[in-house]
């Protein structure tokens, strides 16, 4: 009787325990994979997608390490043959020419290198845009921006030279962010005002190392901008236009500055040697020569910089005259 029981017991136990789930063990531990929704698709993303998702990633991300592989993609998309590019060189420099003040070296590192595989020819037309930023970039306090700055406007010297130093405002204040940044003291267009000179005459290593490459690429600025001009053929109809046709333009003696606002010398175009050359002499040259005089003393790298600056200034001014016409400003001042 007594086996009976027990066995009914059990019985009455499994019945109990039916349909519960088992107990778990005390070292369990919960795998469960909770998967999103996702949408698949059999057709890859549009080229031309990806390529303006990258560009807006890039000019836009939070993320130091999406802004760099977005312009690895891009970099590698404008390398190929033919390069893909559906938005156009002006629209990527647009978007991306502000990075080269960007706070992380390797995105700056890699929009040089996408720099350099843009078109030159389509540069060209948005040269007075892209100027601007790196101007600023040469002005920053950090010296790892100044230089990354510095490195582009040397990509932009040889692409677009003559159309830098042509563009309004790329003679003058190029000319005067590069003195800003030596501290080479420069007078302003306003007078009674000077730029604070830089007194140092010892440098370290690094800053040696700097200022020789601010020096040389200030060289080749100055060699864009003086270098003498191949005139073009005229043919004997032109000449004849050119004495008798009445002018086409709206305002053709604008250049006189006659009936204008005050001329802005700063912004101004300035789009023939001998004007540049001008305004050079006028604003720029004592400085310069100051300043290549006090590096020179210095020696080293910075020196040899130096010496280069001096024979390139030297050649691009050897056929200057100062003009002897009033400015129509200097007419004003006396008024």
């Amino acid at each position: 009787m007594g086996s009976s029981m027990k066995k009914k017991k059990e019985k009455q136990k499994d019945f109990q325990v039916f349909g519960k789930a088992k107990a778990k063990a005390s070292n369990f531990t919960d795998t469960t994979i909770v998967m999103g929704h996702q949408s698949l698709s059999t057709e890859a993303p549009d080229v031309v997608q990806q390529f303006k998702h990258n560009l807006s990633l890039a000019s836009s991300s939070r993320s130091d390490k999406q802004r760099k592989d977005a312009l690895a993609y891009l970099t590698g998309q404008l390398s190929l043959e033919p390069p893909v590019n559906p938005v156009g060189t002006a629209a990527v420099l647009a978007k991306l020419v502000p990075l080269i003040s960007d706070s992380a070296t390797p995105v700056r590192q890699q929009l040089l290198k996408l720099l350099r595989v843009l078109p030159g020819d389509q540069v060209a037309p948005v040269v007075e845009h892209t100027v601007m930023f790196l101007r600023a970039g040469m002005t920053h306090l950090s010296g790892d921006i100044s230089n990354d700055a510095l490195a582009a406007m040397d990509w932009l010297l040889d692409v677009a030279g003559d159309e830098l130093v042509t563009c309004p405002g790329g003679w003058v204040r190029t000319l005067t962010t590069f003195c800003a940044v030596m501290g080479w003291a420069v007078a302003s267009s306003a007078k009674g005002w000077t730029s604070a000179a830089n007194t140092r005459t010892t440098l370290k290593p690094k800053d040696a190392q700097n200022r020789a490459r601010q020096i040389a690429t200030l060289a080749r600025f100055l060699q864009a901008g003086l270098r003498d001009e191949v005139p073009a053929a005229s043919t004997g109809a032109q000449f004849l236009d050119n004495l008798y046709r009445a002018p086409r333009s709206g305002n053709a003696f604008e250049y006189l500055n006659l009936f204008t606002a005050q001329r802005d010398e700063d912004a101004e175009m300035y789009p023939n040697k001998e004007a540049r050359q001008q305004i050079f002499h006028k604003r720029f040259l004592d400085a310069v020569l100051k300043g290549i005089d006090q590096t020179k003393k210095e020696g080293g790298v910075t020196g040899r910089a130096a010496v280069g600056l001096e024979q390139v200034l030297a050649k691009g001014m050897n056929d200057f005259e100062v003009s002897t016409a009033l400015d129509t400003q200097d007419l004003l001042d006396l008024w």
